[in-house]
């Protein structure tokens, strides 16, 4: 029995224990419960603190971000906004120049137009050339040159050349004409034309070309008169250019006739050339004049040295004399001196 009331107690003594730690196991569980709500509480306040921190510093970072970006942004704006006002500015001069330009193509244009009016006559076309004739003249030799150039010079068969050269022999005088074979020439160029038709054109244009040549040797070229030469002047560089690529039988044609082609570049060359030789020609008229007058100045001067000579044996001479009376001179004085200072001596001694 008294192990059945201890085995009883035993076990209400167990189960008051159990009941005890249950009680201290849910009172720690609760404290530790309110201990954790606090910290909890307490770390989610300083996260908040944090967060809200953090969120305002990168709110004022953002914001300067943005100032700076704005400035930049501005900057850049001002900047291609000056840039887009040059350009701007650029552009009108350009269009006022373009304007100017489409003025001056205006005007160069009517002026073309009037030049083809003034080429498509054949009269008008012949004093063209004549103008330019003299104006290279002109250039080369100055103006009003008669001695070396005159123009509508009337030959002894009666015709008139429209410009004599009076060059140094062995060119002697030399006639100048200016011819001008264009229509024949613009169809031979001109594409619009067929082949057979430029060709047909091309023959034509030979035979204006030869028979300017023909004109210009018979008429220009006269024994006794003239040189045995002639030049045929075409103002147009482009039909001077013409015959010299296609066509050579013309330059072999001229040869025989003695006829020089010329453009104007080739004639101011040629012309240039003959000024050169008819100054060398001038200088040497005078080296003989200039060596008769080195000859009579060294005459002259040795005449000079003779009588230098002369002059400086008489200087030495008279030289010596003056030397020689110096001394004489000086030879007296002494004399005197000596004779002064015995009288007072003597005086000295009379008074004594």
């Amino acid at each position: 029995m008294d192990y059945i009331i201890i085995g009883i107690l035993i076990i209400i003594l167990i189960l008051v224990v159990i009941s005890i730690t249950k009680n201290i196991n849910e009172a720690n569980i609760t404290e530790r419960l309110g201990k954790l709500e606090l910290n909890v509480t307490k770390e989610l306040g300083e996260f908040k603190n944090s967060l809200n921190k953090d969120f305002n510093e990168l709110s004022l970072k953002q914001e300067e971000k943005l100032s700076m970006m704005n400035d930049k942004i501005n900057e850049r704006l001002d900047q291609n906004f000056e840039k887009t006002n040059k350009t701007f500015t650029n552009v009108l001069e350009r269009l006022s120049k373009i304007d100017e330009a489409q003025k001056k193509i205006d005007s160069l244009s009517s002026d073309i137009v009037s030049l083809q009016g003034i080429l498509t006559d054949k009269k008008t076309r012949g004093i063209f050339g004549e103008v330019t004739l003299k104006h290279i003249l002109t250039t080369v030799f100055g103006e009003k040159n008669d001695k070396v150039y005159r123009m509508q010079y009337p030959l002894s068969n009666g015709s008139i050349v429209d410009s004599i050269l009076f060059a140094p022999l062995p060119l002697g005088t030399i006639g100048i004409d200016s011819k001008f074979p264009l229509e024949n020439y613009r169809n031979m160029v001109d594409k619009n034309n067929n082949a057979s038709e430029r060709e047909k054109y091309s023959k034509l244009f030979k035979n204006d070309v030869k028979k300017h040549i023909d004109a210009i040797s018979e008429k220009y070229i006269i024994a006794g008169e003239t040189s045995d030469q002639a030049i045929m002047f075409l103002p147009a560089e482009a039909i001077f250019a013409e015959i010299n690529a296609y066509h050579s039988d013309i330059i072999d044609y001229a040869y025989k006739k003695k006829v020089w082609l010329c453009s104007p570049t080739t004639l101011i060359s040629t012309l240039t050339v003959i000024q050169m030789i008819i100054k060398n020609i001038e200088r040497d008229k005078y080296t003989s004049i200039i060596h008769d007058e080195l000859n009579k100045l060294g005459t002259e001067f040795l005449r000079y040295k003779d009588r230098w000579d002369k002059l400086s044996r008489s200087i030495e001479t008279v030289s010596r004399d003056v030397n020689d009376i110096h001394t004489t001179t000086e030879k007296i004085t002494k004399r005197f001196d000596s004779i002064s200072r015995v009288e007072l001596n003597d005086r000295k001694d009379i008074k004594q």
